[in-house]
């Protein structure tokens, strides 16, 4: 049963930020400053099933790092959109080139450059932990801080109200993580 106030049956496409959503708002520094992200396993494997199984997945993230074009494309991932600012562009190009609407697409955001975008789709999602202007926005707010789950946590939502989570397909993947 789905926790999340929306109807699932249409969502087509699943959105994610990366700093505060897949990886945790606490970032350690490489010794030369850059940031060294976390990723949450469980949410590889659902962003990994969600493109098997005919799903868009996106990301839209203000970091600048070729580390994360190489997570998520391993990922199964091909519309990753680096140094976005402001997101509501990358948002248009997206839904321009692959044709999904509004309320078919579902993003997760936990900070201030999500608000646009968070009011501009279907199912707006925050992480627990997530700003409160975000929080007040976000048609679902996960039980699961970012970088703890939030993309796995929606994704299966979706999956199960679809009937496509736990599926032959599903059991029998080979699914990276």
């Amino acid at each position: 049963m789905s926790t999340i106030n929306y109807d699932l049956s249409k969502i087509k496409s699943f959105i994610f930020d990366v700093d505060g959503v897949l990886s945790p708002d606490s970032i350690p520094l490489s010794p030369d400053g850059a940031p060294i992200r976390m990723v949450n396993i469980k949410d590889g494997y659902a962003i990994n099933l969600a493109v098997q199984n005919g799903y868009g997945v996106a990301i839209i993230t203000g970091a600048d790092t070729e580390n994360i074009r190489l997570r998520f494309s391993r990922l199964g991932v091909k519309d990753i959109y680096l140094k976005s600012k402001p997101k509501m562009k990358d948002l248009h190009d997206y839904m321009e080139r692959t044709g999904y609407s509004p309320e078919e697409i579902m993003y997760a955001g936990d900070d201030l450059p999500d608000y646009q975008v968070m009011k501009a789709v279907g199912l707006s999602v925050a992480p627990a932990n997530a700003v409160a202007e975000i929080r007040g926005v976000a048609k679902y707010i996960s039980h699961r801080n970012g970088g703890d789950g939030v993309a796995r946590d929606v994704i299966e939502q979706v999956m199960k109200a679809q009937g496509k989570w736990m599926n032959d397909e599903v059991l029998n993947s080979t699914s990276v993580f």
